[in-house]
């Protein structure tokens, strides 16, 4: 495991049975930036790949 991983898997020990809503995510991320705008670009850049995942699968 990377040590940047270690968040992530925080993140899947402790709430990793939760279900949430992509619009719940993207409000907890608009919150993350707003306390720490330092982080926009690489939230950013997450939400986006989020956003085209499927984009991939349609070019086959």
């Amino acid at each position: 495991m990377y040590f940047t991983d270690r968040g992530i898997e925080e993140l899947e020990q402790r709430r990793g049975d939760e279900q949430v809503t992509l619009g719940w995510l993207a409000e907890q991320l608009r919150d993350f930036v707003d306390e720490n705008p330092e982080f926009e670009t690489a939230v950013e850049r997450l939400a986006t790949y989020l956003a085209r995942l499927d984009d991939d699968e349609t070019d086959d």
